[in-house]
């Protein structure tokens, strides 16, 4: 669910400064979430936090495990530790994405 919240956040973001043909395909598609978060910590629109700046990669990558790793299961503590991560991307980007 953190991979969708950020997924979302980093799309409604860019819709909100209506730059979303940066972050779609030639054939309308959006982009999957490394390109996303790429694209996001890159874009000119805006100027991303430090702290956001670290914390979407890092995000990005614990999401990877639990969607993709056949093996791998988050636990809770494995949450817990991304609390801070979370809060202060989701908290930047529901800014940038003038949802709050």
């Amino acid at each position: 669910m953190i991979r969708r919240l950020l997924e979302t956040l980093i799309i409604e973001a860019f819709e909100h400064h209506r730059i979303e043909s940066r972050i779609k395909t030639s054939a309308g598609d959006y982009l999957r979430l490394e390109e996303l978060v790429n694209k996001a910590l890159s874009c000119t629109a805006w100027t991303l936090g430090r702290n956001t700046k670290r914390a979407l990669p890092r995000l990005k990558s614990a999401g990877d495990l639990s969607a993709h790793s056949r093996r791998y299961i988050a636990h809770r503590s494995d949450i817990d530790r991304m609390h801070s991560d979370l809060r202060v991307a989701a908290q930047e980007l529901v800014l940038l994405a003038g949802l709050k």
